[in-house]
């Protein structure tokens, strides 16, 4: 009898540390997130160093590029900031969100007068940002540029 006592005992013991442990975990103040994979913005992140002469020469708007870099009836994606610049005729600048409104991704290129999604092969027209082919149904929304200089600045 005394060992069943002593074994009692032990498992006593072992369940109740066990269950202050798990409990210990608990006491954090703040509540955890549910994790999507992906870092939390600016977690292990340091912010790109700002280019106070291309924003000044911009009027504090953000300078994408050179109007040079992006090909007629093609186009340049640009990731930091989720914007794809096109340029459909000579000349003529078009931008777009470079998030796919099929299902979220980014689009990574610009290929036969067509934005490519690589998630699920959605393709959309330099032209106008409509769907040419692939799931998304819906065009990718429109923004706001300016050609000065030169350069394309995200408004």
């Amino acid at each position: 009898m005394a060992d069943t006592t002593h074994r009692r005992t032990v498992l006593a013991a072992g369940a109740a540390t066990l269950a202050g442990a798990a409990l210990s975990g608990c006491a954090n103040e703040e509540t955890p997130k549910e994790s999507t994979g992906a870092p939390e913005a600016g977690v292990g992140q340091q912010p790109a160093p700002a280019d106070p002469a291309a924003e000044a020469a911009a009027g504090g708007k953000k300078t994408l590029g050179a109007a040079a870099d992006i090909p007629v009836g093609g186009g340049k994606v640009f990731t930091e900031q989720k914007v794809v610049v096109t340029q459909p005729t000579a000349g003529q600048f078009k931008a777009y969100s470079a998030v796919c409104t099929h299902q979220g991704c980014a689009v990574t290129s610009v290929t036969d007068g067509h934005i490519v999604c690589p998630c699920h092969k959605s393709l959309f027209k330099v032209a106008d940002g409509s769907p040419a082919g692939g799931p998304a149904t819906r065009p990718l929304p429109a923004q706001k540029i300016a050609v000065e200089g030169g350069n394309i600045t995200l408004a």
